[in-house]
């Protein structure tokens, strides 16, 4: 990116990173601080970590690092740059040259948490593995993965997020990844992005750089679009059939269920848009010459966590957790799956979809149209938006708030059912659990 490197040159930030493999980690928030450790006085609309810098070093920061003058010391503790951030991020893509190993980057509108887990999984059943922890994807939690990074590590894994253009752009300039793949297009961050092909022009930017240094990008050959703005790239594909990495998909109406080289994996792991997420660390696994018996093994004991498709069981009811994210795409995938499980009496908790834009009315009402085309027992609309549709059907019922719902559930909660709960983040649905 021109002018990244301009907070630093060369010889400053060698320099820094000595500090930095003398020091015990990175930190950029007070209330976490590890005596020994680098402390970034990041900046945001809220806060400014300059005014914490005689409090980082109270609490044994070995240097802190500042843009603020006022904030400066004579004494050697802090260090003062033209922008902290950028300074990050710059060490960042010091110290990932410094380590040359190989990393691989991930990005998409759907997947991307979980096909990360699952990659890790079945890469660390032979190699010291480090990969972004949480959802720490964007333009600080990526430097921070990267510096988490030690010589012991053999293969870094870094999911990439993005609500806008050019963001893909900025974290493949800070990691420099080896190898890509992106798990799908889907209509998420409408609101940044304008329109599905923002979409598809913001998450290529991971394809445009892997071409720029003929890197290798892993591509799902079942999936058209992503042959077709990979097909001038170097490619490992995999698929059920026809592709370099063969993984066929025997059962999805419950848990998915895939055979490779002659073995069947049972995973934990519900819905068949899964399936993509489990070949690509197959995949992947492959590649770096995991063995089937060790991929069958990763995959197999992983367990969903963090409200990501996690099939739970309380009181008479069978719950499919799915409240960590959610976005038109991903929305209706798991209706259609959720379809074709088997149960009597299905019942769905929905929340609104955010950062949608001018698009949220349009996108709502297509979830209601699908709603009462597909009849459920019993479907519960949670959020604003979702207020503003137009319902017909009898079995679904709106609410503004969540609290709105909270009294309904506590007068005729769900039995003996089999529900779906599924909404964007800050809709927070996973407190449904304590209503059921």
């Amino acid at each position: 990116m021109k002018g990244f490197f301009c907070t630093f040159n060369r010889v400053k930030t060698e320099l820094l990173h000595q500090h930095f493999l003398n020091s015990t980690g990175i930190c950029t928030d007070t209330r976490t601080i590890k005596k020994g450790c680098l402390f970034f006085a990041l900046k945001g609309d809220n806060f400014n970590g300059n005014k914490f810098t005689q409090e980082a070093l109270d609490k044994g920061a070995y240097k802190v690092i500042i843009d603020e003058n006022n904030s400066h010391k004579n004494t050697g503790e802090t260090i003062l740059c033209s922008n902290t951030l950028r300074t990050l991020q710059q060490l960042a893509t010091y110290h990932r040259e410094y380590l040359k190993l190989p990393i691989i980057a991930l990005t998409g509108s759907n997947g991307k948490t979980t096909t990360k887990e699952l990659i890790n999984a079945v890469l660390s059943q032979k190699y010291n593995t480090v990969a972004t922890k949480g959802n720490l994807n964007n333009h600080i939690g990526v430097p921070l993965t990267l510096l988490s990074m030690n010589s012991k590590t053999e293969i870094g894994i870094i999911e990439m997020g993005a609500n806008h253009l050019k963001e893909i752009d900025l974290l493949c300039d800070i990691a420099k990844p080896d190898y890509g793949y992106i798990t799908n297009f889907g209509k998420a961050h409408l609101e940044g992005f304008g329109s599905i092909e923002g979409v598809i022009k913001g998450k290529t930017e991971l394809y445009r750089h892997l071409k720029t240094y003929g890197k290798t990008v892993f591509v799902n050959g079942n999936d058209s679009k992503q042959l077709l703005y990979s097909k001038i790239l170097n490619t490992v594909t995999f698929g059920n059939k026809q592709q370099d990495c063969i993984i066929k998909l025997e059962d999805a109406t419950q848990n998915v269920i895939v055979t490779f080289k002659g073995i069947e994996i049972k995973s934990n792991l519900m819905g068949l848009y899964n399936f993509n997420n489990i070949a690509a660390a197959i995949c992947i696994g492959d590649y770096f010459k995991v063995s089937k018996e060790e991929i069958k093994s990763a995959i197999e004991g992983y367990i969903p966590t963090n409200n990501r498709s996690q099939l739970l069981e309380k009181g008479t009811n069978k719950i499919i957790l799915d409240a960590y994210n959610a976005n038109p795409s991903s929305m209706m995938a798991a209706l259609e799956n959720f379809k074709q499980t088997k149960g009597k009496h299905k019942v769905l908790f929905l929340g609104d979809m955010f950062e949608l834009g001018h698009a949220a009315e349009k996108e709502h009402q297509n979830i209601v149209d699908f709603l009462e085309a597909n009849p459920f027992t019993k479907v519960y609309l949670i959020g604003e938006n979702f207020f503003k549709t137009n319902v017909v059907s009898e079995t679904i019922q709106k609410f503004k708030t969540f609290e709105a719902l909270q009294k309904e559930l506590e007068i005729k909660p769900p039995t003996n059912s089999f529900l779906l709960i599924k909404g964007s983040r800050g809709m927070a649905l996973e407190r449904i659990l304590e209503l059921v």
